[in-house]
């Protein structure tokens, strides 16, 4: 019989680590650094990829919901970082619009901007605003195929109602990438690898 349901979770360790930092977060400056830490102690502690993301209330700076890749753990394409903030992020909420499931709007914070997949999620998602440290560009430095998208994305969300604001903490994050990289760390999906079929 085929499966009929999966789970996504988080590395165990998150809930304490979490737990451990300063809050809330009020400036984009202080929720990147949340989570560019975050994706740094998952490639230090060997759970994943070097993404990492977070959905936060944008009025208080709580932390609603935390995210990390973890595509090759649980072996489903989907697992980003940003997807699985969302999904934890409408789980926590019971809503899977987030701008209907929240008191205040919801900021989604992500190490590197979105490839292609979670650009797209973003859409329906019900965040009001993206802050991103690491590009694209930077991502596929290391080997990572982020896929097609508007090269004016930001500008398509914004159309949208959804902010967005780049660069923040940039090379922290791309710091990560590279450590990772240097690492051995799986570079899964590789870029310019030839499509099935």
């Amino acid at each position: 019989m085929p499966r009929t349901q999966f789970t996504i979770a988080l590395p165990d360790w998150c809930a304490v680590w979490l737990e451990e930092r300063p809050a809330p977060c009020v400036t984009p400056q202080q929720r990147m650094r949340l989570v560019v830490e975050l994706a740094q102690r998952h490639v230090d502690r060997q759970t994943g990829g070097p993404f990492a993301a977070a959905v936060f209330d944008a009025t208080s700076g709580r932390v609603v919901s935390l995210g990390l890749n973890v595509v090759a753990r649980s072996g489903l394409s989907i697992a980003h970082a940003e997807i699985v903030a969302l999904s934890l992020a409408q789980g926590e909420l019971q809503s899977f619009d987030l701008s209907a499931g929240a008191s205040a709007p919801l900021q989604l914070v992500t190490s590197a901007e979105p490839c292609c997949q979670c650009y797209g999620a973003i859409h329906w998602s019900g965040i009001r605003s993206v802050v991103c440290g690491a590009r694209a560009s930077d991502v596929r430095q290391i080997g990572f195929d982020e896929g097609d998208k508007p090269l004016d994305w930001p500008d398509h969300l914004a159309a949208r109602g959804i902010a967005v604001q780049q660069d923040v903490l940039r090379e922290d994050a791309v710091g990560v990438l590279r450590r990772y990289a240097e690492q051995g760390g799986l570079i899964y999906n590789p870029a310019g690898r030839p499509a099935a079929g």
